[in-house]
């Protein structure tokens, strides 16, 4: 399925054109650059209350002056938050959901790449903490705020560096195997894909739905923790490498999976260019608009709801259901 008339050259601002969210509440983590500004600055011209998510609180407090005034919506705010602590994630989530206002747009944007070996304040490996944990426990804790929305849609920020590696259930902390800076980033988008599979499982009869994006590549803070040596070796020195989208055009899908209406119900998938990407299962790279099957097997979806219930509980933060 694919949305009508847009692909991938559109901007996000050109897919909500039309759209009216006034009244409707949204979040999204990481909102004050990149992916994320364009994010909640197409939703908020379409009249959301949209609450930006983040650990920068004077980036963040900028982000929402400039974001009201090029969109005429005062409805655009900060809250800290820090996705390398669940402390910090729980008290957020619960917080927000204690209001009993609803939430109908939640986009899991915020993210880490390539890191040194580094671990949360809960002791995770930072990829797979920040990246997939953070989100999950996050997300649970805003269950009922989604509920209460009567239908809400979650957005998943994976990446087609999920064909880098499926989860590793016996060791995703990297405790007792070399750690490996892209496998384990592959790990947590493969893991974001298969949270969207889990959780429209679990909470689907609810009017919860949702979907993983794989937003191409683009340019943006992302890449804090490469050398200048390695971008250049990867040709990915320049404000936009060939091939690359602009930040506006890597936001399209995200506000596609969040708003078009071809996707009422819909949950589970991987989209991919405002479409619903195709499993791959040929040798042969796979090509653009194309998933590895493993990133959506509802079996290993089921296994890593599970297995972050269990580490959850592990350090403290039950989960709610």
């Amino acid at each position: 399925m694919s949305a009508p008339g847009f692909g991938r050259e559109s901007t996000a601002l050109e897919v909500i054109a039309g759209h009216d969210l006034t009244g409707r509440e949204t979040i999204v983590t990481g909102g004050a650059s990149g992916l994320g500004y364009e994010t909640a600055r197409a939703l908020a011209s379409a009249g959301a209350r949209v609450v930006i998510a983040g650990r920068d609180e004077t980036k963040g407090r900028r982000a929402v002056e400039e974001l009201r005034e090029r969109t005429g919506n005062d409805r655009i705010v900060h809250r800290h938050l820090d996705l390398a602590s669940l402390t910090s994630v729980t008290r957020w989530a619960n917080g927000h959901a204690a209001t009993g206002k609803p939430l109908h747009v939640l986009v899991l944007n915020a993210g880490v790449m390539a890191t040194p070996p580094l671990r949360t304040a809960d002791g995770f490996e930072l990829q797979w903490g920040v990246n997939h944990l953070g989100h999950f426990a996050f997300t649970l804790g805003l269950l009922p705020s989604l509920r209460a929305a009567g239908t809400a849609r979650v957005v998943v920020l994976s990446s087609r560096a999920h064909r880098r590696s499926d989860v590793h259930f016996d060791d995703p902390n990297y405790d007792d195997r070399p750690y490996d800076p892209w496998e384990s980033y592959g790990q947590s988008k493969t893991a974001n894909a298969l949270f969207g599979v889990a959780l429209t499982h679990r909470h689907g009869e609810c009017g919860i739905t949702a979907n993983a994006v794989m937003p191409g590549a683009i340019r943006t803070g992302l890449q804090r923790h490469m050398s200048q040596e390695e971008l250049a070796a990867r040709g990915w020195d320049t404000a936009t490498p060939p091939g690359w989208k602009t930040p506006e055009q890597g936001a399209a899908t995200i506000i596609w999976a969040a708003v078009a209406p071809e996707l009422d119900g819909v949950g589970g998938r991987l989209l991919d260019d405002c479409a619903i990407a195709e499993p791959w299962t040929a040798d042969d790279d796979p090509p653009l608009g194309t998933y590895l099957p493993y990133a959506l097997d509802p079996v290993n979806a089921d296994r890593l709801w599970n297995l972050s219930e269990r580490l959850l509980t592990a350090a403290g933060v039950p989960a709610p259901r």
